[in-house]
């Protein structure tokens, strides 16, 4: 899905359990049956371990205690241990809290702590007798929206292989819509008539595709943005993307302000 990035290519199907308000063992337990399952047919689980704050999909955790939303390296290690016990075939990933919230707030009111990640790598490296710097945990990083990108950076480097940035990117897509309608907004208010004469039909610029083409390209710009900051941009060796050439054919005369909203169209990711 478009507000699911990630720094590295994944192939298998995923399933996401989200555990919000119970921690390891009871947790554990029931997600190391779904991965059971989930290994014989090639799925990949993740695993959401702790309190993401602020509120999505109606879930509301704006009032939990600030401690929730910090996952120990002992909890990260019993969810590890529990699921790396189905087998090799078992592909896992785990969103462990270290302060992210859902939403995007100002500046000072979410506290970040990536290190979190870090020092759950090397506490579970110890206990596999891995050598120091391995990086055995896949971790998800849920509430990138809004981030510092040194956090995020920093994230990647402890460790993380997705950020979701639900939020920004439906900011980006509702910004395309709302910049449309306010540069032609005199096309906007009649079916027939505008600035360029009273008899000049306005059907190109309600046409609902136009304007959601515009929110398109407005997010497909925050996405080559998070591809940058993920460091997947031009990776799986296909080369530079070369520009759309099917947006509203020329039969329809192409969108209203083709040249603005297509020069960033051929974005590379």
């Amino acid at each position: 899905t478009p507000h699911h990035t990630t720094p590295h290519h994944t192939t298998s199907h995923k399933h996401q359990t989200k555990p919000n308000q119970t921690k390891p063992p009871h947790t554990s337990h029931h997600t190391t049956v779904y991965l059971e399952r989930m290994a014989k047919l090639d799925m990949l689980l993740e695993m959401e371990l702790g309190i993401t704050g602020g509120e999505e999909d109606g879930v509301n955790n704006e009032d939990v205690a600030p401690e929730d939303l910090y996952t120990k390296p002992e909890e990260v290690w019993q969810v590890y241990e529990a699921l790396a016990s189905v087998g090799p075939q078992a592909m896992f990933t785990v969103a462990a809290a270290f302060g992210n919230v859902h939403g995007v707030y100002s500046p000072g009111n979410v506290k970040l702590d990536p290190e979190i990640l870090g020092n759950s790598q090397t506490y579970i490296a110890e206990k596999l007798g891995q050598p120091v710097g391995s990086a055995p945990v896949q971790f998800v990083f849920h509430g990138g929206s809004g981030s510092d990108i040194k956090d995020i950076k920093r994230a990647i480097e402890c460790g993380v292989i997705k950020m979701n940035i639900d939020t920004d990117t439906q900011w980006s897509y509702w910004s395309g819509i709302r910049e449309f309608e306010a540069k032609f907004r005199p096309y906007l208010q009649t079916q027939i008539g505008n600035p360029d004469g009273p008899e000049k039909p306005n059907k190109k610029y309600y046409d609902p595709r136009e304007s959601i083409r515009a929110a398109e390209v407005s997010t497909e710009k925050r996405l080559a943005q998070c591809f940058a900051d993920l460091n997947a941009v031009n990776i799986l060796g296909m080369g530079e993307m070369k520009p759309p050439s099917n947006v509203a054919g020329p039969r329809r005369g192409g969108l209203p302000n083709a040249g603005a909203y297509q020069a960033g169209a051929g974005v590379a990711v």
